[in-house]
């Protein structure tokens, strides 16, 4: 089995910028993961992207192993 490419943080305790975490958006797509990149960690959110090349692709998610994402705030 060969190993994921991506390192992912699975921690919220030790959260911090520049990593990459796994997230959901259960609204719209069950448990299916994504990959994301912190931008801020918050002591009860965080703000993600998905795009680290576009500056207006910001998402506030949940402090939690696999952040959520309300389907509103996906960008």
């Amino acid at each position: 089995m060969e190993k994921c490419p991506i390192d992912f943080n699975f921690d919220p305790a030790t959260f911090k910028v520049g990593d990459q975490v796994s997230y959901r958006v259960p609204e719209s797509f069950d448990d299916f993961p994504f990959a994301g990149t912190l931008l801020e960690v918050h002591a009860d959110h965080v703000v993600l992207t998905s795009d680290p090349d576009d500056p207006n692709s910001r998402m506030k998610a949940t402090r939690e192993s696999r952040p959520v994402v309300a389907a509103a705030d996906v960008c």
